[in-house]
């Protein structure tokens, strides 16, 4: 598989800038994308966004929505078939509809969370908008298989093997990680299950913003605190055919796209 590291939006947050990163896969089923990151319904009104907007300032350029980018490497928006998405917050799942006959994999969790919306946080945090053109949702509930110490995985074989996903709750309900055979290595995409390198590599300083803001946004603080942890023992065991990104690390989405376009 050929996978692609995109940023499919840029936002001016305070005390740092993100991205979305997001993979776009060349698999032999067609391509599988791996959250979509701001799409264009977004970039026309911004207002489906919500008032969190004002706060993180995404700059919702067309030409960064996965929809551009997909078109412009040669490809039409028809060619996705699949999409794994991390979790349901709106800069992860903006681009839902600009894929519309495009199965979404998600955690069963994260269905009741966001769709179901069960409780009042869960009411504010999540846009049904995004998902008003009623995408086909396909559900999992990862248990029993355990992916480099990470119990609770499922290889998604019916899109293609070497697509794990992986249970990582705590920053929502149902967030989960994608983990991608790309041949000679694999490349973990944490999601929001850490924002910024410095909470897992135990060296770079975290603006004190951005930890807090991982704590106010937590649906389970205590649960991605300590999946955070699990992931930086990953990370600093150092394993050689393991790349680690998060969605909004803007280092880490340079240093992937430096060594990107991986085959196997």
């Amino acid at each position: 598989m050929k996978v692609h590291h995109l940023n499919c939006g840029t936002m001016h947050a305070p005390g740092s800038m993100f991205v979305c990163h997001v993979l776009l896969i060349e698999a032999g089923t067609g391509l599988v994308l791996v959250d979509t990151g701001y799409g264009l319904l977004d970039c026309a009104d911004p207002r489906r966004i919500g008032p969190l907007r004002h706060l993180l300032r995404p700059a919702l350029r067309v030409e960064e929505t996965a929809a551009h980018q997909i078109e412009q490497l040669g490809f039409h928006r028809e060619d996705v078939r699949h999409i794994v998405t991390t979790h349901f917050d709106f800069d992860h799942i903006g681009g839902l509809a600009d894929f519309p006959h495009a199965q979404v994999h998600v955690t069963a969790a994260e269905v009741q969370g966001a769709v179901s919306a069960p409780t009042r946080s869960e009411r504010f945090r999540y846009r049904s908008c995004q998902w008003a053109h009623d995408p086909k949702l396909v559900e999992y509930s990862p248990d029993g298989v355990a992916w480099r110490g990470f119990t609770a995985a499922r290889e998604l074989t019916d899109i293609a093997p070497g697509i794990v996903l992986i249970s990582l709750p705590g920053h929502t309900r149902g967030h989960a990680g994608i983990a991608v055979d790309a041949g000679e290595r694999w490349i973990l995409h944490c999601g929001d299950a850490f924002y910024l390198r410095g909470a897992v590599d135990g060296r770079t300083p975290v603006p004190t913003s951005v930890t807090a803001s991982a704590m106010v946004s937590a649906f389970n603080y205590r649960q991605m605190r300590a999946n955070r942890e699990r992931l930086a023992e990953l990370h600093q065991r150092g394993e050689p055919d393991l790349l680690m990104v998060s969605a909004h690390d803007p280092v880490l989405l340079t240093r992937a796209q430096r060594g990107q376009a991986t085959d196997s």
